[in-house]
């Protein structure tokens, strides 16, 4: 039954996620969705008990561990470190972050008198931190699709969302720590740690992998993978945490290691292990019986959620001289939350944070928030900017480029970029004013995320490279 459920995931994703694709949704959201509709939710606790009996859930909820490791692992191996510093993303990441969470903290006084909860503070600091995600690896998708790459609104998005997810996961680490029941000295051999992870492994891990290729590069990198997310597993934080460091310090500079070792890890876990983790997050979901009190707390949700991200993006945005319409689209992108805020939820769920009802609730939001973004940058027509891109086409002779398809690696491969020869032609200026403002690495990026040799959505489906001659 299990692998049979397998494969049932698996086919039910892939066309979910094309599906999403046609309507102009990304593909994830489509995979997120497919993992709900083979839930209690939509085919009732009978049918879905049915096709998802108690020995085969037990066994997938490893499954769905690894690929939250993998994931996770491309998240931190996709963060582009220079993105952190631009001072104007500091300030959009700052206003689109710090009001949700404070209006999250607050309403998590009005939903503590209605869910059950151990730790106040606990409860509090997570509902502001659900509300304050942005889903990096959606956003950078949507802005590839829309035509914003290489515009200031599509690289300050990029910017402020990759520190936004810095500081949301940061943060998320304190709070699980609240809660972990580990003794506190265990606690905080955490700070240590990831010092010795930056200063001694990072540089060890870089000497062994230039000695290393083929298999030998992925059994380093697979079992340090393995072993940083048990270390914070044992410390009292959760596993993902110790996969994002070690993707954080994995080199980049190794063409053989990215097309060798990480795509390969990360194609496992987006294709077969992602989804599973989906159907994993869809089964716990819980709708029967919301009434009146439930629409009410979801509304609420919704409003704070939505207002607060849109009225902190678009305050940052306007007082850095972005004119109304760049600002409202600046706003619109990190509104989104997707992929993201489901991991996030996931945790708080499994930590004993959230009971069942609000961590379904939560979903619907994350859902909603993620839907809504294509439809409002449209109404907006933020994809015809009112600015032209970061550097005029004048300040750099543009590359020759060549090949069908480009990726934009965020988090995991989540976003991907097929044209046709003709518009990889026309769109050369882009890819100029990309390469430009890569710090001189000689690969094309968008907002400062670089472009690499193969084009993958969530580590995925593959297409050529593009590489400046």
């Amino acid at each position: 039954m299990l692998l049979i459920d397998l494969a049932l995931i698996i086919v039910c994703a892939r066309l979910a996620g094309a599906a999403a694709r046609r309507i102009g949704q990304p593909p994830v959201l489509g995979e997120v969705l497919s993992g709900v509709l083979l839930g209690p939710a939509v085919l009732g606790p009978s049918l879905a008990g049915a096709l998802f009996p108690a020995d085969v859930r037990l066994a997938l909820g490893p499954l769905a561990d690894l690929g939250l490791v993998l994931f996770m692992f491309g998240v931190g191996y996709e963060l582009d470190h220079r993105l952190m510093r631009q001072p104007a993303a500091l300030s959009v990441a700052a206003g689109s972050t710090l009001l949700p969470f404070l209006l999250g903290a607050g309403l998590a006084g009005w939903l503590a008198a209605r869910h059950q909860h151990s730790r106040p503070l606990a409860f509090a600091l997570f509902i502001g931190i659900a509300m304050s995600v942005t889903a990096f690896p959606v956003l950078a998708r949507i802005v590839v699709d829309r035509g914003m790459a290489g515009t200031r609104v599509g690289g300050l998005a990029l910017s402020s969302a990759a520190v936004g997810d810095v500081a949301a996961w940061s943060l998320l680490a304190v709070v699980i720590s609240l809660v972990g029941g580990k003794p506190a000295w265990l606690t905080l051999l955490a700070a240590p740690a990831v010092v010795a992870m930056i200063l001694l492994v990072r540089p060890l891990l870089a000497a062994v992998l230039q000695r290393c290729t083929g298999p030998a590069a992925f059994t380093v990198v697979a079992a340090g993978l393995l072993l940083s997310a048990a270390t914070t597993e044992l410390l009292g934080l959760h596993f993902i945490f110790g996969a994002f460091l070690f993707g954080a310090i994995t080199p980049r500079q190794n063409i053989r290691l990215r097309t060798e070792v990480v795509d390969r890890l990360t194609s496992v876990g987006g294709q077969l292990l992602l989804p599973v983790f989906f159907v994993v997050a869809g089964l716990k979901l819980d709708v029967a019986g919301l009434g009146v009190a439930g629409l009410g707390e979801l509304a609420a949700i919704l409003a704070v959620a939505i207002g607060g991200k849109l009225a902190g993006g678009y305050l940052a945005a306007a007082a850095h001289g972005l004119p109304r319409r760049e600002a409202g689209a600046l706003a619109v992108l990190m509104n989104t939350r997707g992929l993201t805020e489901i991991v996030v939820l996931s945790i708080g769920l499994r930590a004993g944070i959230l009971d069942h009802r609000l961590y379904s609730l939560m979903v619907i939001m994350a859902l909603v928030t993620t839907v809504m973004t294509g439809p409002l940058l449209t109404a907006i027509r933020a994809d015809r900017p009112a600015s032209p891109p970061a550097r005029p086409r004048a300040e750099m002779a543009p590359p020759k480029i060549h090949g069908t398809g480009a990726r934009l690696p965020a988090a995991g491969g989540l976003c991907q970029l097929r044209t046709a020869p003709s518009e990889i032609d026309r769109n050369s200026s882009t890819a100029s004013a990309a390469t430009a403002s890569g710090g001189g690495s000689g690969r094309p990026s968008v907002g400062g995320v670089r472009a690499t040799r193969r084009d993958t959505d969530r580590g995925g489906r593959t297409g050529r490279s593009i590489r400046p001659r």
